[in-house]
């Protein structure tokens, strides 16, 4: 019995040394925490990639839809009403409409809603055209008088590409 108690007290009279394995371990979870991170950014690089081709798939459908169902009026210039007769309106509208069909008829029908539309911008004055709400109404005036000469659809919306008084 004596042998057994002298080997434990040898035991713990000896101080414990460090394991070479701890070092060991860290360096692979160290690792492992890298290679973790490494395939989580690699992964979200590849979802940002399909999401854009995605994005632009859509994008490109979408202006093939908005291209078919616009429809150009071209460059107008007109003399505004004005008390000296210098200022005169230059722009240019673009027509889109609720069905690609009324391109077609909006093409045959161009010189009706040409007239009708130099003369609604010629009857105008500088002031009745400046401002927000003024091209908001001139909008609208010109989405009517377009939506009269339509048998197919109506005029969704109008937009003033280019715009200048002087």
């Amino acid at each position: 019995m004596v042998d057994v108690d002298e080997r434990e007290e040898q035991t713990e009279q000896v101080p414990r040394k460090k394991k070479k394995g701890s070092f060991v371990k860290w360096l692979i979870i160290f690792f492992a925490l890298i290679l973790v991170a490494s395939a989580g950014f690699a992964g979200l690089k590849y979802y940002r990639v399909l999401s854009s081709a995605t994005d632009e798939e859509s994008s490109a459908a979408e202006k093939a839809t908005l291209t078919e169902s616009l429809w150009s009026m071209g460059t107008i210039i007109v003399n505004l009403i004005d008390e000296e007769g210098r200022r005169y309106l230059k722009t240019e509208i673009q027509i889109e409409v609720t069905k690609k069909e009324a391109v077609a008829e909006l093409d045959i029908v161009k010189p009706k809603v040409m007239d009708s539309i130099l003369d609604l911008l010629s009857s105008k004055s500088y002031k009745e055209i400046v401002g927000y709400e003024a091209k908001q109404r001139l909008r609208d005036e010109i989405a009517e008088r377009v939506t009269m000469h339509l048998r197919i659809g109506s005029v969704k919306k109008v937009y003033f590409t280019e715009f200048i008084i002087q």
